[in-house]
């Protein structure tokens, strides 16, 4: 008899397991990455490089017909840029090997416009090849810039460019090793130098460079290559230059219409629910307002609280993340970055330094057959190739985490197994407080990952419910975190009269100065709103007292107030609306132009007092799609309104693109009255618009 059991039992334990062995892996569903687009993702994080002619002519976009003799940093050192990307987390640099002037740096064999003709190293030295060695030194990945658009070359526009535009990704795909990534950028045709010929070419993107066969091309030299940009490309554009992807994030694009001109760019932010191909997204922004280095923006970089949302609204929303670093005219990556990176690093690696699920109990209503491979513990293995999957028919379900006691916990961080393909529409997160589930979540996608930040619980358990899903869920990581607590910089905001206001999140406390110092404790609080008509240099700091926390510093720069600037006279448009403009609200526009009244129209100010200045920024429209963009401008100063001195022409380059302050300087000079002329607008239209007309004033 005991025989009999012990046999029984015996099959049994083989029947078991040979049931689970039996159970399927979930089949792949929908459009699936390739392992190049994996590798890719999972790099989430790389440097941009934009260094080069614009540097030394403070442009954002060079004309072409600039001498390639201005190029001749004092310091370059791309050991530097390497060890400051390394130590900031990243994984790779894209440099910018030619941007749209034209201007190579690397000894193209097929052109001069290059280093080889820059007092730089007497012309003997190669950019791409001292960097593709410091990335090698630093183990980081090296991708490369080519803009298609080429602003000095006569043949631009004509079969023979294409042909020179291919021989010189033959030279940068064969002759600096293994290129991650290829970018090519959107912009294409417009006006240029072009040899001598100032004019504007007009082309056909998708045709022009019969991007097929170009690709094919690349594919050859280099198979390894991600191709991001235009044509049909392994990576798409987030959409802006904001460094944000959308809460919806599909990794699928309906390529075939984007290729036939029937996708707006704005739908790259959320990518296509339906879309036919597997196309990621890629986030990217400047640290600085620019994307070349401007003296001028030295105090520009983006303020903490804004990089740390640039992380989560990129990585954290299934994007990577290329955040530029404009070297500066030394051939350094400027000491403001760097501060700027580090205090970065250490409030991420903060964020997520401690997990939070790896000891708690897990279990969920379903897993694919009951199969151990398949089961919910997975999710917390941190093994890139094991995940928990539901049966065929599940595509809803939940997955609790049971913690040993109550635990704070305030981030969550989900990621799919995009090998089998993207396929949660909809779920959402609940966290068991004294005893009752509470909601603390409702989100759409996962994607390859998800980042939630949310309000800080003491939960004795966690529950993710995938609500709605394409197909049965496969999910390959989930933690928890508990984050210190940010406490974000304080708003300042001051209107024409030199009324001065100051907002925290909160009810946080606010100091200030008004002297340039640091703000403490022990500097002015904030009671309420105040007047300063002087030029001045405002910095607060907001603190939690109840933690003793303290924000980054906010450092907001004025010059005289504008109670008595007056517009003068308008070229067309209502002249009793157009101090809208002198406002001191960036949030109201006015418009002139339009189909009556042709570009260029202009404008006049008086200042009511001579100031010294050195400079303007013309802030455009902040609010919607249609922005009515100026694109080229012309800038006077007068002291009578009679004898006026042109300071500054030229365009607002990639404008469209980064909608931002525009910021333009010149030489000291004495003025009472400003004078700017709106030349053209972007898209060529008729009608432009401005929020607000400063000046920098010499402090």
């Amino acid at each position: 008899m005991k025989r009999t059991f012990l046999l029984l039992c015996i099959f049994c334990m083989i029947a078991s397991v040979n049931s689970q062995q039996t159970v399927k892996s979930p089949e792949p569903f929908g459009p699936l990455p390739t392992q190049k687009q994996i590798d890719w993702q999972e790099m989430e994080f790389y440097a941009f490089v934009h260094f080069s002619l614009n540097t030394f002519t403070n442009k954002e976009w060079g004309y072409g017909d600039e001498s390639p003799e201005l190029f001749n940093p004092t310091s370059l050192d791309v050991r530097q840029w390497a060890k400051v990307v390394k130590e900031s987390g990243m994984k790779g640099i894209i440099l910018v090997a030619k941007h749209h002037d034209g201007f190579c740096l690397w000894p193209s064999a097929y052109t001069e416009r290059s280093v080889k003709n820059s007092p730089w190293k007497n012309g003997k030295g190669d950019l791409v090849k001292e960097l593709a060695a410091a990335c090698k030194e630093y183990n980081l990945k090296l991708g490369l810039y080519l803009s298609p658009w080429d602003r000095n070359r006569a043949d631009y526009g004509k079969q023979e460019y294409v042909t020179y535009f291919r021989n010189q990704l033959k030279e940068l795909l064969t002759n600096y090793g293994d290129v991650f990534e290829m970018w090519f950028d959107g912009a294409n045709g417009g006006d240029g130098y072009y040899g001598g010929a100032n004019e504007t070419r007009k082309i056909n993107t998708l045709e022009y460079y019969n991007w097929d066969e170009t690709y094919k091309l690349i594919y050859k030299l280099a198979p390894k290559t991600l191709v991001w940009g235009v044509g049909p490309s392994e990576a798409r554009w987030i959409g802006n230059e904001e460094g944000h992807a959308g809460k919806t994030n599909w990794s699928l694009l309906r390529q075939k219409d984007e290729l036939a001109g029937k996708v707006h760019y704005t739908e790259f932010m959320s990518g296509h629910e339906d879309g036919e191909k597997w196309v990621p997204g890629e986030a990217d922004v400047s640290i600085r307002p620019g994307w070349f280095y401007h003296t001028v923006e030295d105090d520009k970089v983006r303020p903490l609280d804004e990089m740390v949302d640039i992380y989560y609204e990129s990585i954290g929303r299934n994007a990577t993340l290329l955040l530029n670093l404009p070297v500066d005219k030394r051939g350094l990556i400027h000491e403001n970055d760097q501060t700027r990176l580090k205090e970065l690093v250490s409030t991420i690696k903060e964020d997520f330094k401690t997990e939070l699920l790896a000891k708690s109990k897990v279990k969920a209503d379903n897993f694919r057959g009951n199969s151990n491979e398949f089961a919910a513990k997975n999710v917390t293995d941190q093994k890139n190739n094991s995940y928990w999957a539901t049966d065929d028919t599940v595509k809803t379900t939940s997955i609790v985490f049971e913690f040993n006691k109550p635990t704070p916990l305030n981030r969550i961080v989900l990621q799919e197994y995009i090998k089998l393909g993207q396929r949660v529409k909809a779920f959402n997160v609940e966290a068991k407080v004294d005893g009752n589930w509470k909601t603390v979540a409702n989100e759409t996608t996962i994607g390859y990952k998800r980042i939630l930040r949310i309000e800080r619980v003491t939960a004795s358990a966690l529950k993710i419910n995938i609500t709605d899903s394409k197909a049965s869920i496969v999910i390959s990581n989930i933690q928890a975190f508990n984050a210190p607590t940010f406490v974000r910089m304080p708003e300042i905001q001051r209107d024409k009269s030199g009324n001065i206001t100051m907002k925290s999140e909160d009810g946080n406390a606010v100091y200030y100065t008004v002297d340039g110092s640091k703000p403490t404790k022990k500097s002015t609080l904030y009671k309420g709103e105040f007047q300063y008509n002087k030029a001045v240099e405002i910095k607060a700091v907001a603190i939690n007292t109840s933690e003793d926390i303290n924000s980054a510093i906010k450092t907001s720069k004025y010059g005289a107030s504008k109670e008595n600037w007056k517009v003068v006279s308008v070229s067309s448009g209502d002249l009793n609306s157009a101090n809208r403009i002198i406002d001191g609200n960036p949030n109201s526009d006015w418009s002139f132009g339009g189909d009556s009244n042709k570009l260029p129209q202009e404008i006049i100010i008086d200042m009511g007092s001579v100031l010294n200045i050195n400079g303007f920024t013309y802030m455009p429209h902040q609010v919607g799609n249609n922005l009515n963009l100026i694109s080229n401008y012309e800038f006077y100063t007068s002291l009578d309104n009679q004898k006026w001195t042109l300071q500054s022409q030229s365009e607002f380059s990639n404008i469209k693109n980064n909608p931002i302050e525009q910021v333009k300087t010149f030489k000291k000079d004495d003025a009472r009255y400003i004078r700017f002329i709106a030349k053209s607008a972007v898209g060529k239209g008729s009608t432009v618009s401005i929020a607000e007309i400063n000046v920098i004033e010499t402090l």
